[in-house]
């Protein structure tokens, strides 16, 4: 008997899975059955429609990123320390996440429900809101006197920038490849 929530996950998982083709098409509850090798009644038994599959997605994306942002904030003193670890953390997820990278930046929601896009938009707002944050710290603490808003929404367009460049090269170009010299250009900006 299997333990309640593990077919969920597991259409969750391979949904992602099919994410990380580079060429991958327009993914159907056809095509993401058949992978699993059960009916499309099968699917709609645990998710009332694919929209809701990409919401649970969304949903492990935002718990797996703010989790992980919440124990920088809470274990980093300084603000530009906290940028650093924050930057570094996001590009690292789409990395280790390449389907969900699809999700990040809207490719894998085209021609879907428009709340999906929505919910991406306000993830977006918070992950700028976080680095904004930061970088107020970072100004009450002397290590910058930059605009926080200015600088938040640069950081935000560059995370959004290398997870583009790693899903369009077919996850080729990775996001954090050299990061400690991105850093350093980064840095001398804020």
């Amino acid at each position: 008997m299997s333990v309640p929530g593990e077919r969920k996950l597991q259409i969750l998982q391979t949904l992602a899975e099919m994410l990380e083709m580079p060429a991958a098409e327009k993914i159907t509850t056809a095509s993401l059955a058949a992978r699993l090798q059960v009916s499309e009644a099968a699917l709609y038994r645990h998710f009332a429609s694919k929209a809701q599959m990409f919401e649970g997605l969304i949903e492990f994306i935002e718990q797996s990123v703010f989790g992980l942002i919440n124990k920088i904030t809470s274990s980093q003193e300084s603000g530009i320390a906290q940028l650093e670890a924050i930057t570094k953390v996001l590009l690292g997820f789409a990395e280790t996440n390449p389907g969900m990278t699809r999700v990040l930046i809207g490719d894998a929601l085209v021609n879907e429900n428009d709340r999906l896009q929505a919910r991406i938009t306000q993830l977006h707002d918070r992950l700028e809101a976080t680095l904004r944050q930061s970088l107020r710290i970072a100004v009450t603490q002397a290590e910058t006197t930059v605009d926080a808003n200015i600088a938040a929404n640069m950081l935000l367009c560059i995370v959004i920038g290398k997870w583009q460049q790693f899903a369009k090269s077919g996850f080729k170009r990775l996001p954090n490849a050299d990061f400690a010299g991105l850093w350093l250009v980064l840095r001398t900006a804020i």
